[in-house]
C-alpha cells in the first residue's frame, strides 16, 4: 500500500509544533515563575537553573516545526508567514531576549543584575507566550486569503502592518494568548515541583493547584462563545481539575505528566480542528488552502523524507540523553 507523504509530513508538522508547545511551553512557565517563586537570589538561581541544560535545545522544535512546513507545504508556509510577519518577527525578537537573559545571568557582578535579567526573562517568557496562544488560534480561525493564495490587504502606506496585525486584535486571539500564558504557567509550575527540593518546590506546588481552576474556567468561557465544543471544554475542565487535585496530593510526576498530555492534546486540536484545510480563508471558503493543495511536489516530498529518516531520529536521541543526564532535582533550600 503507497504512503500517503502528504498525511505524514503534515503529522510531523503538528509533532513539531506540539514537541515545541511542551517542551519549551514548561521553560516559558518556568521563566514567567521565576521571580515569583524565588524569594531571594538564591531560590530564583534555583529555578533558572532548572531549565538552563534543556532550553535552547527545546528550541530546535521551533526551526523544526517551521523548516517542516516550508519543505512540504511551500504555499501554507507563504500564507503563514507573510499574513503574520510583524508578530512572528516579534516573537523572534523576544525569544532572543529571553536567551540573553537566561546566558548572561551567570555573566554579570551584583544582585542588581541578575534581578534585571530574571525580569527579562519574566517579560520576555510571557510575551512569547501570550503571542503564540494568539497566532495558533487565528491560524486555527483563519486568514483574509484571496483565490490567489495571497493574503489581501487594505489599501494605503501602512497596508502591510495592518494585515499582519488586525487578526490579533480579534477576540479569538486573546483567548487564545489568556489560555496560552495560564497553560505555560501550569507546565511550569509542575516541572519545578518535579525538579527542586526546598521552599521552591513547595510554592511551585500551590501554584499549581491554583492555576488549573482559573484554565478551566476560562476554558469553559470559550466554549459559552461558541469557539469550541462544548463537550471538549467539558472534558478540558475536568481533567484540568484532576490535575489540581494531584498537584494537591504531592502526585508530581503524574501532574507533571497530565499537564503535557493536555498540552499536546490542545495543540492536535488547534491544527486538526478544520479538517483537511490547514489554513481557512475568512474572505472565501472556497480559498482556503487544504493539505494537497498547499504541499509540495511528490518528487520534493520524497526527497525531504530521505533527509527526516536521517536527521529526525538523532534529534530526538540527544535531546533524550540530555534529560536523562540531567535528571536530578535541583535544590534550593539556603545553605550557609
Amino acid at each position: 500500500m503507497a504512503v500517503d507523504l502528504v498525511t505524514v509530513w503534515f503529522a510531523l508538522v503538528v509533532l513539531c509544533w506540539v514537541l515545541f508547545c511542551v517542551l519549551e511551553g514548561f521553560d516559558f512557565g518556568v521563566g514567567v515563575l521565576a521571580p515569583v517563586l524565588g524569594r531571594d537570589d538564591s531560590e530564583r538561581g534555583a529555578v533558572v537553573r532548572t531549565v538552563g541544560p534543556f532550553w535552547d535545545g527545546n528550541e530546535v522544535w521551533l526551526v523544526a516545526a517551521i523548516g517542516v512546513t516550508f519543505a512540504a507545504f511551500p504555499d501554507w508556509y507563504a500564507a503563514m508567514l507573510s499574513g503574520l510577519y510583524l508578530p512572528f518577527a516579534l516573537f523572534l525578537l523576544l525569544l532572543a531576549g529571553r536567551g540573553v537573559a537566561l546566558e548572561f545571568r551567570a555573566k554579570g557582578d551584583g544582585l542588581r543584575w541578575r534581578r534585571r535579567c530574571d525580569a527579562a526573562l519574566a517579560l520576555c517568557s510571557a510575551g512569547v507566550v501570550a503571542l503564540l496562544g494568539a497566532v495558533l488560534a487565528v491560524l486555527a480561525v483563519g486568514l483574509p486569503l484571496g483565490p490567489d493564495g495571497e493574503v489581501a490587504s487594505r489599501p494605503g502606506a501602512l497596508a502591510g502592518l495592518g494585515r499582519s496585525t488586525a487578526p490579533l486584535l480579534s477576540p479569538e486571539a486573546g483567548a487564545g494568548a489568556v489560555l496560552a500564558l495560564l497553560v505555560a504557567v501550569l507546565l511550569g509550575a509542575t516541572f519545578l515541583g518535579l525538579r527542586t527540593t526546598g521552599p521552591v518546590r513547595e510554592r511551585a506546588r500551590r501554584v499549581a493547584v491554583r492555576v488549573p481552576l482559573g484554565a478551566a474556567a476560562v476554558a469553559l468561557l470559550v466554549a459559552a462563545a461558541g469557539w469550541t465544543a462544548a463537550g471538549t471544554a467539558s472534558a478540558a475542565a475536568a481533567a484540568l481539575v484532576l490535575l489540581a487535585v494531584l498537584a494537591h496530593h504531592r502526585r508530581e510526576a503524574a501532574a507533571f505528566g497530565l499537564a503535557c498530555g493536555l498540552t499536546a492534546l490542545a495543540v492536535v486540536l488547534l491544527f486538526t480542528a478544520n479538517g483537511d484545510v490547514v489554513l481557512p480563508s475568512t474572505l472565501d471558503p472556497a480559498a482556503s488552502l487544504t493539505r494537497s493543495s498547499a504541499a509540495a511536489t511528490d518528487s520534493a516530498l520524497r526527497l525531504v523524507s530521505a533527509f527526516a529518516v536521517v536527521v529526525l531520529p538523532g534529534v530526538v536521541a540527544y535531546q533524550a540523553l540530555s534529560y536523562w543526564v540531567f535528571r536530578r532535582r535541583v535544590g534550593s533550600e539556603r545553605t550557609a
